[in-house]
């Protein structure tokens, strides 16, 4: 690699930790990766969900290519150099795969509003078929709930065959378990069942409540 390649690599990869930690209250995970290569299939119903999965996988230390649209690639010319892997260049996925690379493909296709999943596209468990490895489903929800900026939540699902009705089938389930979960936990506590993987933004009230204490004995004790 290039040494203008790999900072601006590494630029990118502090941006993007940054905008999370920035623009989220924290990044939630429940389950996790399992060891070597595999496909990573997460519906995209979310702006933050292209830095979601690149960030945690960066600081778990696993190598990852993401599966990028051409227009997307002609928008951003400069993502070609992070790692990314052309939609229509299949070869090249199959070899991250074959060097034991985590592949992050979203196969809805395209960013969609938040709700139930949609048609699933092939192309994630064809690679995964082709390359000898399974399909990790990852259901994931960015909500605004009992706090002043949003939280972002990730279910790694069990790995599934590369057989499209499995991974649709699993990745809508693991989608409506977090569903529910957002819908009866309580709103200013993180969900139940889920560790914190990525810290972001106090609100406002939590900031105040760290002092609030020692101001009221100010005050009181003034009066």
């Amino acid at each position: 690699m290039r040494p203008t390649h790999w900072l601006l690599r590494l630029g990118f990869h502090l941006l993007f930790r940054q905008s999370l930690r920035r623009g989220l209250r924290g990044v939630w995970t429940r389950g996790g990766l399992p060891g070597g290569a595999c496909v990573l299939a997460s519906n995209h119903h979310s702006w933050w969900d292209s830095y979601l999965l690149p960030v945690l996988l960066s600081r778990s230390g696993r190598p990852f290519r993401v599966v990028v649209g051409e227009a997307r690639l002609r928008e951003f010319p400069f993502f070609r150099y992070l790692e990314t892997v052309p939609a229509n260049r299949p070869r090249e996925a199959l070899r991250a795969l074959g060097r034991g690379e985590v592949l992050v493909l979203f196969p809805e296709g395209e960013l969609r509003p938040p709700g139930a999943l949609g048609e699933l596209r092939p192309g994630a468990v064809w690679l995964a078929r082709k390359a000898g490895v399974r399909v990790v489903p990852v259901a994931s929800r960015v909500v605004l709930r009992g706090h002043e900026f949003p939280e972002a939540y990730l279910v790694f699902g069990e790995p599934v065959e590369p057989e499209l009705d499995l991974l649709g089938r699993a990745l809508g389930e693991a989608l409506g378990l977090l569903d529910d979960l957002v819908r009866t936990s309580p709103a200013e506590e993180p969900l139940p069942g889920f560790s914190l993987a990525l810290p972001g933004r106090r609100s406002t009230h939590e900031r105040m409540a760290r002092w609030g204490a020692w101001l009221g004995r100010l005050v009181g004790g003034g009066g």
